[in-house]
């Protein structure tokens, strides 16, 4: 048995770390966690000092027993968790619950994982750090306040299953502010004045108005002044100007730009960067300092010079918001200056190359720049005021930007581009002009990034919370990465070319997104309520001063249970006061009366989701329908609801099955029996006839035949959500680009067929036949235990190949759901 043990969080970090010490030290995982408050209860005494109450998941304690041996068998034991408070509090769970002594424990911590790191920590040990401790119990604690109290209430009073959380609440409201103001926005018409000129060499350059018009008879009147005249540069102006690079990544930062450059989500950017730190190429991915090391920056001018040159070289000191003791000690930077790229994973290696840049870039000199700001007189037979402007810029030296440029939001302005070869009092030919009319913008919807952006920029929450609170608001359906259609919109554009203006009508797409963050309609009607009676909770400056308070706590200058029970004696009665009197929240709309029955018609959120309805509560006969998928309980007119009562649409009788219309979860269809055929795109189903629906189920018919048999068995094909597959005894293959997907040869299904089921041969670990389970290899190193339609994740702490059946069974006995028939429901409810 080596003499050391050292514990960290993950196996892929234990792995890295155990090539860096020698025989006596023996590197182990506790995978994350290895306590937490209990899941079905609040776990805090809230009658005494908020002691909160840490338990053992089941699918940790055999891990827990294996740790505890270990230690007990080594001499010293090395806590190596991260260097945050999560880290550290995951340092004093394991002393806690491995019994470990003081004289025997040693807390090592180190930005980045590689042997000087290491070894120098090994060098430098401490104790645990309480304070550290204390400020990620005070968070935990406080969020299973508010989100143990607030989400009963929830339940009482608007749906059952939902759920409110301090930092999660407020994002949600940033996003509903922003989905109002767009709503509320009117957009303001101008006309903007766009040229193109002809220097007397040939050159070609556009110049602008620097204002617009406000009115189409103005912008004509100014297009009529142009069509006789000359233009000549009245003014030229050259001035030396610089850019500076960026700082080096933070957490947020580096989310904000791997969204914008590889369009990568915040959880996808900070899993891929947890691989590359655990890898040792980069240092700790959690930080809000923007600090390199000194060694670090004379490694990256080393770098520089080398490959560069000594005069692209500029050391920097860059300075951040200080966060107190959350700020860890660098920024996010590669381990080492000269690995320039990684090869293996793509997103991996795409990520890295991101930070290397960034990382050099803020080490190297300005680029130097000159711009050129143009002014261009219009000379006609009278007067005209108006003058064009051309911005131009030149690189004089590249400085950083040979290695890289910080991304743009797509808000910003456009950068500006080469201007020809111009001096003052050169003659200009005009090509054209056009004047066309522009609306006035309503405020972008948030992107992931932005999200973040503004999160940080309010104080609000910290680097290790960003990635979980969107993927909560997401996965509870308070928001959606929206796909919003937008509609079409008129515009004029007036074109003066030669000497004749000719008029345009164009047409363009408004309010369309893709991928950004859009509020449902419970994320609204959940969001009103906490606003309407935890405003406070949900205030931005009180959330931000709550982040001031833990960092006060981390640097021991607040005793934490303090600030909870301050806290709780002022939310607690609240709480109790909102769910015994405040009014049952719907977000019900009345949008006027059924002309048949004279009964009122209004929208709501039901049990299964927003719908219409016909009649009021207490009315007997009441009529319901589901919204579509595209439609908001906010939004929805009168018309639209009552066509939805005219759904389903019968449409007749097709080779003696039944065929209707009907709108569904996942948008429109035909039914035909017990097919269901998806409606094309913007095909509304009131419109659709027996022909449209003939021409669509004998499409699917035909899509669905067999095209192949293989081993007795039809071989089908189709386009699912990720991409074109065949279907084979059950099983879905992904068809790769490397095949011609319309022209499927009968070699092309065999090989595609023989390969999935290697594949799947592959992934069995084990089964036990008669019993009908399986244990498959699932992704991440992850196994899967099958039984039927149920699934279960083997623990972390099991062991593949020395799983026994009786295990198997009764970690899928845990997994299955019990049913209960009705009548055991009834008698159930009775007694």
């Amino acid at each position: 048995m080596a003499k050391n043990l050292v514990i960290v969080e993950s196996p892929a970090k234990a792995k890295t770390i155990e090539k860096f010490l020698g025989k006596d030290f023996k590197v182990t995982s506790s995978f994350g966690h290895i306590a937490d408050l209990p899941s079905k209860e609040l776990g805090v005494d809230t009658e005494g000092s908020f002691t909160p109450k840490y338990i053992i998941p089941s699918d940790k304690k055999s891990l827990v027993k294996q740790l505890k041996s270990e230690a007990k068998k080594a001499e010293m034991v090395w806590l190596a968790s991260d260097e945050d408070r999560e880290g550290e509090a995951i340092a004093w769970h394991l002393a806690e619950a491995l019994d470990l002594k003081d004289e025997k424990t040693k807390r090592i911590v180190f930005h980045e994982i590689t042997k000087t790191a290491i070894l120098r920590a090994i060098e430098n040990p401490r104790t645990i750090d309480y304070n550290l401790v204390n400020a990620q119990q005070a968070r935990r604690v406080l969020d299973r306040l508010v989100g143990y109290e607030l989400s009963p209430v929830l339940w009482r009073k608007v749906k059952g299953g939902l759920s409110a959380g301090r930092v999660q609440s407020v994002a949600v409201r940033l996003i509903v502010e922003r989905e109002r103001e767009i709503e509320a926005f009117t957009p303001e018409a101008s006309y903007r004045v766009d040229a193109e000129f002809t220097t007397e060499d040939g050159s070609k350059f556009k110049a602008k108005l620097p204002k617009n018009f406000k009115t189409e008879e103005e912008a004509r009147a100014f297009l009529q002044k142009n069509i006789e005249a000359s233009y000549e540069i009245s003014d030229l102006t050259k001035k030396p100007a610089k850019k500076t690079p960026a700082a080096p990544f933070t957490t947020s930062t580096l989310q904000q730009e791997a969204a914008r450059k590889l369009y990568f989500s915040v959880s996808k950017t900070m899993m891929i960067a947890q691989r590359l730190y655990e890898a040792g190429l980069i240092t700790y991915m959690r930080t809000d300092s923007v600090n390199l090391s000194n060694d670090a920056k004379s490694a990256a001018e080393k770098e520089i010079k080398k490959s560069y040159g000594d005069k692209y070289s500029k050391p920097r000191n860059y300075k951040g918001k200080s966060k107190g003791a959350q700020e860890a000690h660098e920024a996010i930077r590669p381990t080492e200056m000269s690995r320039h790229e990684i090869s293996g994973d793509r997103d991996q290696a795409r990520l890295y190359d991101l930070i290397w840049k960034r990382t050099i870039a803020s080490q190297m000199s300005d680029a130097q720049l000159e711009r050129t700001n143009v002014k261009i007189d219009v000379l006609g037979k009278e007067k005209v005021e108006e003058q064009f402007t051309a911005r131009g810029e030149m690189i004089k030296f590249d400085g950083f930007l040979k290695v890289y440029l910080e991304g743009t939001d797509a808000e910003d302005d456009e950068q500006d581009g080469m201007l020809p070869n111009l001096k003052k009092g050169d003659s200009l030919e005009r090509n054209y002009i056009t004047a066309t009319e522009r609306f006035t913008r309503p405020p972008y919807r948030y992107t992931e990034a932005s999200l973040v952006k503004h999160l940080e920029e309010l104080g609000i929450g910290r680097p290790s919370t960003y990635a979980p609170t969107i993927s909560t608001i997401i996965a509870r359906n308070y928001v959606e990465k929206g796909s919003v259609e937008g509609s079409d919109r008129k515009y004029i554009q007036m074109l003066l070319k030669t000497d004749a203006i000719k008029d345009k009508n164009l047409t363009e797409t408004v309010g369309s997104d893709k991928g950004k963050l859009v509020p449902t309609d419970i994320g609204m009607i959940v969001n009103d309520f906490l606003v309407d009676h935890f405003g406070n909770i949900l205030d931005y400056n009180f959330t931000a001063k709550v982040e001031e308070d833990f960092d006060d706590i981390a640097e021991g200058k607040e005793e934490w249970t303090s600030m909870m029970k301050d806290f709780y004696k002022k939310f607690h009665p609240h709480v109790e006061d909102v769910q015994e009197n405040a009014e049952r929240e719907s977000g019900e709309r009345v949008l006027g009366e059924d002309p048949e029955t004279g009964k009122p018609v209004l929208v709501r959120l039901g049990k299964y989701g927003p719908m219409a309805q016909i009649g009021a509560a207490e009315d007997d006969e009441k009529k319901f329908a589901s919204l579509r998928p595209d439609q908001q309980l906010h939004l929805v007119t009168f018309e639209e609801v009552m066509d939805l009562f005219k759904l389903p649409k019968s449409l007749g009788v097709y080779d003696g099955v039944e065929v209707e219309a009907n709108v569904g979860r996942y948008g429109p269809y035909v039914r035909f029996g017990k097919k269901f055929v998806s409606l094309p795109k913007g095909t509304d189903p009131l419109d659709v006839d027996m022909a449209l629906a003939k021409q669509l189920i004998e499409e699917k018919k035909k899509a669905d035949a067999p095209i192949y048999e293989y081993e007795g068995k039809d071989v089908t094909k189709g386009k699912g959500r990720f991409g074109p597959f065949i279907k084979w005894d059950g099983m879905f293959i992904n068809v790769n680009k490397k095949y011609d997907f319309d022209n499927l040869s009968e070699e092309d299904i065999e090989q595609l067929i023989e390969d999935k089921k290697q594949k799947e041969r592959d992934k069995l670990i084990n089964e036990w036949p008669e019993e009908g389970i399986r244990l498959e290899k699932a992704r991440w190193g992850r196994f899967n235990l099958i039984k039927g339609k149920t699934k279960v994740e083997l623990p972390k702490s099991t062991k593949a190949d020395k799983i026994t059946l009786e295990e198997a069974k009764e970690l899928l006995e845990k997994k299955a759901p019990k049913k209960k028939t009705r009548k055991k429901r009834k008698t159930a409810k009775k007694k």
